[in-house]
């Protein structure tokens, strides 16, 4: 039964292909999404969640919050202040009484995830959608190879050799035959 899904896996299919012929996503999209979802309602439900998650934690808050990065930190934190004051939300000491420390702390390791994010992506000569699939393509082809490579050093391992368990089995019974 393996063996039959292993077959039907390796098929010769374009997984890529196929992958978007399930999810036509592209990048345009996702920009579409980040305009129509920051200073939604549903973005002010999802912050309202986070702080209420994390109980005023802001580090946590602009981790889990999606499309946020950390110049929307000041119209986030203004979201919460207001809900805070209309008394939707509870005022919580890691949230009133963050340092501004803490604050700048989060800003500069922000900073200098996006800068290793650009040169990374830099690197890697990404720049637009087709750019994209040949990365994603580039990374298919990686996992298949370390996937044989697995595969070979499995076989090589459990498949060639000699059952081992008979010799010693027919060594005891002679054994046992010759003192009884």
């Amino acid at each position: 039964m393996v063996d039959e899904e292993a077959e039907a896996l390796q098929d010769g299919r374009d997984w890529l292909e196929y992958w978007h012929l399930l999810f036509k996503v592209t990048v345009k999209d996702i920009e579409d999404f980040q305009k129509s979802y920051k200073n939604s309602e549903e973005e002010l439900a999802d912050v309202k969640a986070a702080y209420m998650n994390f109980k005023g934690d802001m580090d946590r808050i602009m981790e889990s919050v999606m499309c946020a990065d950390y110049t929307d930190e000041p119209r986030i934190r203004e979201m919460i202040e207001q809900a805070i004051k209309s008394g939707e939300l509870p005022s919580y000491k890691a949230f009133v009484k963050e340092s501004e420390k803490k604050k700048m702390s989060r800003r500069r390791r922000a900073e200098k995830e996006a800068k290793e994010a650009k040169k990374t992506k830099d690197e890697l000569g990404l720049g637009g959608e087709s750019d994209l699939q040949a990365l994603i393509k580039s990374r298919s082809r990686d996992r298949e190879k370390e996937m044989d490579n697995f595969f070979a050093q499995l076989e090589a391992k459990y498949g060639n050799g000699v059952k081992k368990g008979g010799k010693k089995t027919s060594a005891k019974k002679r054994k046992a035959e010759g003192t009884a």
